[in-house]
């Protein structure tokens, strides 16, 4: 901001002066014509007419018409001067509005045609973990006087899906209303949401609300990747390797997925297969497994608890650690369970930890480390839970350091 306002400010006085210099120069001039230089001017012209008299080459009366019509522009040119001396003030007059407009018309101008906000140093930062769930709680305060505004219910559910608030995100999904129903999107991050509060089942309501998704948008990603999840839980690998080759066709050819989603189909049909499987099936089997996946990708590092929280668990209480993919399903890719009494704990995620042995942690291109601690013991969040959120890394990291810091409200 220091930096924009110095450079306006000197911009600013570049303006000024030059469009001062004509009022600097004008004193030069009014000293050239001063009524001082005139009168001395009109002296000699008498003593001239003078000794024209004395020496006779005038005569009394032309000498005497003559000093008449010198006395008269004598008076005019008086007159004149102090018009000519009041001039100046004017221009002082002139140059001081000219001084005090200017910047304030500019600075009038940027702030009803400029972006002062971006002056401010906290509207250019990074916003912290701390001012987003400022901003959402201040949308949920909102929206609780405002129940009629389905864009803002819908932005409220996304922002708590996001944060892993699960029971609020259900609830302001189920606020949305009829919006819901007419966005295949919307409805795939619903099934999502119930799906993940019922640990990985699609049983039921989450289903039924893909379903409605893909009957919008036969073609929707998430909607089709969810249905395939749940195809697979309930051992219907037909189904779930006819998602997965639909999905295929959308995803970009060569993309991470979709060589994730060749390696999911090929062992799944081999799966089906079973043994003495078609060479077809065996060939595709041997395909090469993603770098992460051939390298026991795993990630490790340390949790620990604040100690400014230490007083409100006790040595018994589960502690859940887990990965799961910041991008798409809220689903975690792999969980480790400990309890309290165990922190600080060194963990270490990997495929051998997979809740679902088809969505394994080497399988993503990046997963998020998270944990929390359930005085209830269920694997469900719920208010209450202390939780802590670690950074974004690639499968292989460690050294990941998680703290458990805040309360879930």
């Amino acid at each position: 901001m220091g930096g924009f306002v110095l450079a306006a400010a000197v911009l600013v006085a570049v303006t000024l002066l030059l469009l001062l210099r004509p009022w600097r120069r004008a004193p030069a001039a009014d000293v050239a014509s001063s009524p001082e230089v005139n009168a001395g001017v009109y002296r000699d012209q008498l003593q001239e007419l003078d000794r024209d008299l004395a020496a006779g080459t005038l005569s009394a009366e032309d000498h005497a018409q003559a000093r008449a019509e010198l006395q008269r522009r004598l008076l005019d040119d008086a007159g004149n001067g102090d018009t000519q001396a009041a001039t100046p003030f004017g221009m002082r007059y002139t140059a001081l509005a000219l001084v005090l407009l200017m910047p304030l018309g500019a600075a009038g101008l940027y702030a009803v045609l400029g972006t002062p906000a971006a002056l401010d140093p906290v509207a250019t930062r990074e916003p912290t973990r701390q001012d987003v769930e400022k901003m959402v709680s201040d949308l949920a305060a909102r929206m609780e006087k405002n129940p009629g505004d389905a864009k803002g219910w819908i932005v409220l559910a996304r922002s708590y899906r996001a944060m892993n608030r699960l029971p609020e995100a259900e609830n302001a999904f189920n606020k949305i209303g009829d919006t819901l129903y007419q966005n295949a999107t919307l409805l795939a991050e619903y099934g999502d949401v119930l799906a993940t509060r019922a640990m990985g089942n699609f049983d039921g309501k989450p289903m039924e609300i893909v379903q409605r998704a893909l009957k919008l948008e036969p073609e929707n990603p998430m909607a089709l990747s969810l249905a395939a999840t749940a195809s697979y839980n309930r051992n219907d690998f037909t189904q779930a390797v006819a998602y997965w080759e639909q999905l295929l066709k959308i995803v970009p050819p060569g993309s991470e997925d979709a060589n994730w989603l060749t390696q999911a189909i090929a062992k799944t049909r081999e799966q089906m297969a079973g043994p003495g499987a078609s060479p077809q099936v065996a060939a595709a089997s041997t395909q090469k497994p993603p770098a992460a996946a051939a390298a026991g990708a795993a990630v490790s590092g340390r949790v620990s608890l604040a100690p400014a929280l230490a007083a409100q668990v006790q040595p018994g209480d589960t502690v859940f650690i887990f990965a799961r993919n910041p991008q798409g399903s809220r689903m975690p890719l792999a969980v480790q369970r400990i309890k309290v009494s165990d922190l600080p704990f060194d963990f270490k995620l990997d495929d051998s930890t997979a809740m679902n042995p088809e969505f394994k942690l080497s399988s993503a291109a990046e997963v998020r480390i998270e944990a929390r601690i359930s005085k209830s013991g269920s694997a469900t969040p719920g208010p209450g839970d202390l939780i802590g959120v670690g950074p974004v890394v690639k499968p292989g990291a460690n050294q990941v350091a998680v703290q458990i810091d805040q309360v879930r409200p």
